[in-house]
């Protein structure tokens, strides 16, 4: 609870301290970017120095004042050095790999920063996830896991590179805000029925060992199975020479929002999100068909799967009070 509410604070202090759009990348951090500030050590090495400096001047003690203007002097040099670790850094990109609702999203960014320059400690910050940051040759990237819960493209919201090196006594931090939403697929359906039957005249097909045609003979390799060695033409080529044979996987498979009338509008996209990875585990060529779209496929493949995801994400939310259509 406690956590929760210091987010829901450190929230509202970074839209009041500065307002900003987001912006195209690479964002670059200078001196009116970077913000510095005391943390709660450094407050009280704040008041015990102010102490000792009010006992010092009042028993005339002058080893005692000497002392502590030597670790005022640290103090301030620190608050410079945690504002160089961040002068100069850019954050050049960031990214992550589409994944299902419910399902954390690796955000990936990356940084980098002219070479010269030592820097340690630093961290990189979302609303809702955090991860540290460290710099080999000038570069280097973060990953944070980011909670998913609806399908569509998610903001990750500004980001906050911060560092409280060489002393702790100071926090010095940046923001950048990128204009890349992420995309999250629609979460498939846990225990999807098997897929609708196949339709079309043209079948599809794939080498197979077990297959039921013979589709070409090939040269001999490591693992081949002797049952499937043509000897014959083995003994005519003076080479051992391997059948491939061609195992029929059915026709093309349609998956078609129309076709299932009985399911929520939300029950239909996880419907149709589990029966595009079921084709693509079964090696099946599928066509999906959605309301005021052209159809996607036939095809089959990591590049056809994403096109069809993408399609059932950036479907219009479900209206308030709809039911099955």
């Amino acid at each position: 609870m406690l956590a929760a509410l210091r987010r829901r604070a450190r929230a509202r202090f970074d839209a009041w301290a500065r307002r900003r759009n987001p912006g195209a990348l690479p964002t670059r951090f200078d001196r009116r970017r970077i913000y510095v500030l005391p943390t709660k050590f450094g407050l009280f090495f704040t008041v015990l120095l102010a102490t000792m400096g009010i006992g010092a001047l009042n028993y005339n003690n002058n080893p005692a004042l000497l002392l502590c203007l030597l670790l005022v002097g640290a103090a301030i040099a620190s608050l410079l050095h945690a504002h160089l670790q961040l002068s100069g850094l850019e954050v050049h990109a960031i990214g992550a790999e589409p994944v299902p609702a419910g399902t954390p999203l690796q955000l990936r960014v990356h940084v980098r920063a002219a070479p010269g320059r030592e820097r340690r400690g630093l961290r990189v910050e979302t609303a809702e996830a955090g991860a540290t940051l460290s710099l080999d040759e000038g570069a280097g990237e973060a990953v944070l896991p980011l909670p998913t819960h609806v399908r569509g493209w998610l903001d990750p919201g500004r980001l906050r590179l911060s560092t409280t090196r060489p002393l702790g006594l100071a926090r010095a931090w940046a923001y950048a805000w990128a204009d890349a939403p992420l995309l999250v697929y629609p979460s498939p359906e846990p225990h999807v029925p098997p897929l609708p039957e196949g339709s079309g005249a043209q079948l599809q097909s794939r080498l197979h060992a077990a297959g039921d045609d013979a589709h070409h003979l090939r040269d001999w390799r490591r693992g081949d199975s002797r049952r499937a060695v043509a000897w014959k033409a083995s003994a005519r080529r003076d080479a051992l020479l391997v059948r491939e044979f061609e195992q029929p996987l059915g026709a093309d498979v349609v998956l078609d929002w129309h076709a299932l009338g009985a399911l929520r509008h939300e029950e239909r996209i996880r419907r149709l999100a589990g029966w595009v990875d079921a084709a693509e585990r079964g090696a099946r060529r599928y066509r999906l068909q959605l309301p005021g779209q052209p159809a996607l496929g036939p095809s089959s493949g990591p590049a056809h799967r994403h096109a069809c995801l993408r399609a059932l994400a950036l479907l219009p939310k479900e209206a308030p009070g709809d039911g099955a259509r």
